[in-house]
Formats: C-alpha cells, sequence, structure tokens
C-alpha cells in the first residue's frame, strides 16, 4: 500500500520558499514595498507567514507554491507588513485610506442591532489593535501578523470587525448563542475577551450553515448554470473546454461563469440571512446577521472545506459500468 504523503514542515517549505528567491525579488520590486520602506527580508518574512499558515498541515510542490503566490494580494501584504514594522509612510497611507471604509463596515455589520453597537467606536477601536498598542505602548501585537494576503486587504479587515461586533454582542448578553448537540447553550469563556486572537469557538457552525447553504442554493440554479460550476470547480476544465462543452464562445463561457458565481453568492446570503433552506429536514434555521454572514464566507475561503468533487460527483461512464457487470 503506497504510503500517505506526510504535511510540509516548516523547514521544508522554506527551503522551497528559498528555490524561488527571484520570484520573491520580483514581487518586491513590483510593489510599493520602497514607498512603505519594507526591506526585501521583511517582505520574505512576510510571504513565509503566509505559506507556514496555508501549507503547514498539507503537502504542497514547488509549482503550487508559485502558483500561491501568484494569487496574493500582494500589495495588501506589503502595507500590512510596512505598517506592523512602524512605517510612518505606510500608516498614514493607511488612515487616509481605510478609515473611512472601517467606519463604513461597520455601520453596515451593526445595522439594526439591537445592542446598539456604536460603528464610529467599534471601528476607531481596531486601530489600536492594528497598531499594536499595550497599555498605550506600541507593542510587537500588531493584529496585522494575522493577515496574510489570502484576501484583499479590505475584506480581512471586514472580517476582523465581523468578530469585534458579534464579540460584544455576547459579551452584552444580547447575543443570541448556537445550542450544542445537547441543546446546552454554549457562551464564550472568561478567557476570551474581545481583543484575543484566539479562534472562534463558532467558526465549525459557521463553516456548516455555509455549507448548507451552498448545497441548497446549488440544486436551485439553472441545470445550464449548474453544469457549468461543475465543469468549471470539480472537472477543472479551461473556459475554452467549457464552451465547447456548453455549445457557447470562451468569451461567453467567462461572463457568464462570472454571473452564476454572482448569482450563487447571492442566493447563499439571502439563505443564511433568512434560514431558510428549502427541502431541507431541519426545516428554518436561525438567521444569522450581515456580520455572521461575512465570517461564514471568510472563514469558507480561509479553510477552502467546499470539495466540489463531492458536491458533484463523476458519473461512472457506460463503459466503466460495463467492466463492472462483467467482472461480477
Amino acid at each position: 500500500m503506497a504510503q500517505e504523503p506526510t504535511p510540509n514542515s516548516h523547514t521544508s517549505l522554506a527551503l522551497l520558499l528559498r528555490e524561488l528567491d527571484p520570484r520573491v525579488t520580483s514581487l518586491h520590486v513590483c510593489s510599493r514595498a520602497s514607498e512603505w520602506k519594507l526591506t526585501r527580508s521583511q517582505f520574505a518574512a512576510a510571504l513565509e507567514r503566509s505559506v507556514f499558515k496555508r501549507f503547514a498541515e498539507s503537502t504542497v510542490s514547488r509549482e503550487r507554491l508559485e502558483e500561491y503566490l501568484e494569487t496574493l494580494h500582494v500589495d495588501d501584504l506589503v502595507l500590512a507588513s510596512a505598517c506592523m514594522q512602524g512605517s510612518e509612510p505606510a500608516w498614514e497611507y493607511f488612515v487616509q485610506t481605510y478609515r473611512g471604509y472601517l467606519r463604513a463596515a461597520a455601520g453596515s455589520l451593526s445595522r439594526g442591532s439591537q445592542a446598539g453597537t456604536d460603528a464610529q467606536e467599534l471601528a476607531d477601536s481596531l486601530f489600536a489593535e492594528l497598531f499594536g498598542l499595550v497599555d498605550g505602548k506600541r507593542g510587537e501585537a500588531s493584529l496585522f501578523r494575522y493577515f496574510h494576503g489570502r484576501s484583499s486587504l479590505k475584506t480581512w479587515l471586514r472580517t476582523v470587525l465581523a468578530q469585534r461586533h458579534i464579540d460584544s454582542l455576547r459579551q452584552s448578553r444580547k447575543w443570541q448563542p448556537f445550542e450544542r448537540e445537547d441543546g446546552e447553550e454554549e457562551t464564550p469563556t472568561a478567557t476570551q475577551k474581545i481583543s484575543s486572537p484566539a479562534p472562534d469557538p463558532h467558526r465549525s457552525r459557521y463553516l456548516q450553515r455555509f455549507r448548507l447553504a451552498l448545497s441548497e442554493c446549488l440544486e436551485a440554479l439553472d441545470r445550464q448554470d449548474r453544469k457549468r460550476l461543475e465543469l468549471y470547480y470539480a472537472r477543472e476544465k479551461t473556459l475554452a473546454e467549457m464552451g465547447r462543452l456548453l455549445g457557447e464562445h470562451e468569451s461567453s463561457s467567462s461572463r457568464n461563469l462570472e454571473r452564476t458565481r454572482r448569482e450563487l453568492r447571492a442566493n447563499v446570503e439571502q439563505c443564511l440571512r433568512t434560514g431558510k433552506h428549502t427541502g431541507d429536514h431541519h426545516g428554518r434555521l436561525p438567521p444569522l446577521s450581515e456580520a455572521e454572514i461575512t465570517l461564514c464566507f471568510q472563514y469558507a475561503a480561509e479553510d477552502v472545506p467546499i470539495d466540489f468533487r463531492q458536491m458533484f460527483p463523476e458519473k461512472p461512464s457506460s463503459r466503466s459500468v460495463d467492466r463492472r457487470k462483467e467482472s461480477s
């Protein structure tokens, strides 16, 4: 029996990344690192943190690592890393660019909140954590160390705001908690403070709700659109191959795929927002807030828990069915 591949160690990941030194240098040069006074070694350290976070528990080849580097939001990672290093130009740019966005995002997340969370206070309090203030002094605990460039900085900041908003609701005891399987309520422990970067104890439940809503909305898609997603995600077909199989031009395949993704996301959001899962044996589930929906999508993106090959199981060909019959 073939031996199962083992996860990469930090040493092997570091060696793989070192083999890609020319690419790392190119990314550093092409980014705004010099503008933010982020050295090449500091940039490489940020990439290492990102790579270790993503691949420490899984196997990765050099090709896969190269592909991962290409998908990173490098400019955002550079800005966050420079802010973490205390670069004044980076901080000036960050405050000027993101303060308004944070306040608007906080207002959207806390809209209709019974706890009456102050949106501006919620947004501005995040700056102290991002700056790494401890007892009024600058420390090395900047929240930016948890940003790895896998999503955009705006998406990540909105997710952090959502976590803080939900934490404040739980702390005020006006949060309606999920129930455990035994029917008892789960409440955060005394050590789970708002400022703590500890894992969200409800993360698995958000992922479960996301999977359920996604599966439900996939079933409700138009047959052609569902086939489109199956070919692209489960069968890993190119846009040109999809076009040939679906009888449309490659450019049309691209536009239709993007439209289908937008519609699917909107349907999943609505499903989570209303708690309505048509055909689900659980019936109506508790509706989620905008902050919780944000967490659902971000956790799904971070953990990559969706295996489309399972959602679109490949049907055996008639030839393979015939062979099985003959062997039996």
